[in-house]
């Protein structure tokens, strides 16, 4: 009788413990599950909050915070906004002129005509924004990131815009006379019918951008990356190309009168000679 009642007691046990051991792993994966979920609902709080408490009347001063703010027209000269949150921001037709806008987050706004003359804009985030028509006359834009901004007709004469990310911008018609651009990446942007006359772009980057008519008279693009952009009718003419590249680039009736080619690295993989100048020998 006792190995008769030990037999169903055990598979009693093995089976509390099974069905122990699968609820276990229910539990863990749903409260690993409701982790995620909470997180989630933490970071859509946050994003929330950015919005639904941003002070539109508020007083222009660091750290402001005028997400989605309707601020167009108005004349914001010698202000201090460093730090700003100014995402999805209207601020069409403002000025800025002298303003001092560092680490200011401007994602998503609207800029369309503003005036950034002067300003101090390091460190600063345009990422997506519409700028047809700004101003950003001898503006410091170092370390900025303004990927996929409409930047058509900007102006950026004489402005300081080192190791900014251009990336995918569309920047047709934009000016960049004398202005600093080393280390700047314009990779896949469009740049057609941009000036460039005088820029330095010492290791600039501008592969598989679209290059029609731009002019470089005179500038320095010094190891700049010019690979499998389309350069056709480009203007060349004095610039310096010493050790640039432009491996597979589109160079037709593209402009090199006395431009450096010094290790210049043409369309078709050859190296020009040091000596070459105007023409890659």
């Amino acid at each position: 009788m006792a190995i008769r009642s030990k037999i169903p007691v055990n598979r009693y046990i093995v089976k509390i413990e099974i069905n122990t051991l699968y609820s276990s792993k229910y539990m863990t994966k749903n409260m690993l599950n409701k982790s995620v979920f909470c997180l989630f609902l933490w970071f859509s709080g946050l994003f929330w909050l950015s919005s639904a408490f941003a002070a539109c009347d508020d007083a222009a001063a660091p750290k402001v915070n005028w997400a989605n703010c309707d601020h167009s027209g108005k004349d914001f000269k010698n202000k201090d906004l460093s730090g700003a949150i100014l995402t999805g921001a209207n601020f069409s037709h403002a000025d800025f002129s002298h303003a001092t806008l560092e680490s200011a987050d401007f994602n998503f706004a609207t800029l369309s005509g503003t005036r950034f003359d002067d300003a101090r804009m390091a460190n600063s985030r345009l990422l997506a924004v519409k700028a047809e028509g700004a101003s950003f006359q001898r503006t410091s834009l170092e370390n900025s990131r303004l990927s996929r901004a409409v930047l058509k007709n900007s102006d950026f004469t004489g402005a300081r815009v080192n190791n900014v990310n251009f990336y995918e911008a569309n920047l047709e018609a934009a000016v960049f006379i004398d202005a600093r651009l080393n280390r700047a990446n314009f990779e896949q942007t469009d740049l057609s019918y941009a000036k460039f006359n005088g820029a330095s772009l010492i290791q600039a980057i501008f592969r598989n951008s679209r290059l029609h008519e731009t002019i470089f008279y005179g500038a320095d693009a010094t190891r700049s990356i010019f690979d499998e952009s389309d350069c056709r009718a480009a203007d060349f003419t004095e610039a310096n190309l010493t050790k640039a590249s432009f491996r597979q680039a589109s160079i037709d009736e593209s402009i090199f009168t006395d431009a450096i080619l010094s290790d210049t690295i043409w369309s078709n993989y050859k190296r020009c000679r040091a000596s070459s100048v105007g023409v890659c020998r």
